[in-house]
């Protein structure tokens, strides 16, 4: 976690927009599996929230087992004080958390809702996702495929699906049963997500530099 917020604090010394006054916002992500991005934007400082949910598609109220086919993402809504992190670091981070060069899903999750995204509601969210992608992309020296999109009707996830990565509740894994936490460590462990970030950013991978 030290990691995590050392990072956090070169990104903030080193990029735009910090607000001057404190403002509540809401923005829009999807990176993959939405346990693991609620997972990662829950350890940043200034983030209040982070909602597990769908989004994207054309379908009204997608739930879990239905979301294959729908064109919905999963996707995360992040509640976040302007005032301590900037829309512009919380970009910064997104793209060093995730695989932006794959089109066909994230790590180990296949499929059009597994694909990364960026959903932005108003022209300036839309130009800094462009400025923070084009960033991205020069520093990786890759053709990044995320796209940005208009912000959609977002679902919240069903509650099981909620803080997933900290939950208590049992559940049949693989490995007999587990407590939600545990068998979040073994998925995220198993997809190969951490290991394909630190392959591609380093030590700008931010989050997967923190796992254990």
């Amino acid at each position: 976690m030290r990691r995590v917020l050392k990072a956090l604090a070169l990104i903030m010394a080193g990029l735009p927009g910090t607000a001057t006054a404190e403002e509540i916002r809401t923005t829009i992500v999807a990176g993959g599996c939405f346990w693991c991005v609620e997972s990662d934007f829950e350890s940043l400082q200034g983030v209040r929230d982070v909602v597990s949910g769908y989004t994207g598609g054309t379908t009204a109220n997608p739930t879990y087992s239905t979301i294959k086919g729908s064109g919905h993402y999963e996707a995360v809504e992040i509640t976040y004080d302007a005032d301590i992190v900037s829309y512009e670091q919380l970009l910064h981070a997104f793209f060093r958390s995730v695989d932006p060069t794959d089109a066909g899903g994230q790590f180990c999750d296949r499929g059009d809702s597994y694909r990364t995204a960026i959903f932005v509601s108003n022209p300036a969210e839309r130009a800094a996702a462009e400025a923070a992608k084009t960033r991205a992309q020069q520093t990786l020296g890759q053709r990044i495929v995320t796209p940005i999109l208009d912000a959609a009707t977002f679902y919240q996830a069903e509650e099981i699906h909620q803080n997933y990565y900290r939950g208590t509740t049992l559940v049949v894994t693989r490995r007999g049963v587990k407590s939600q936490a545990e068998a979040y460590k073994f998925y995220r462990n198993a997809c190969g997500r951490d290991e394909r970030v630190r392959q591609l950013w380093g030590d700008a991978a931010l989050f997967a530099a923190g796992q254990s």
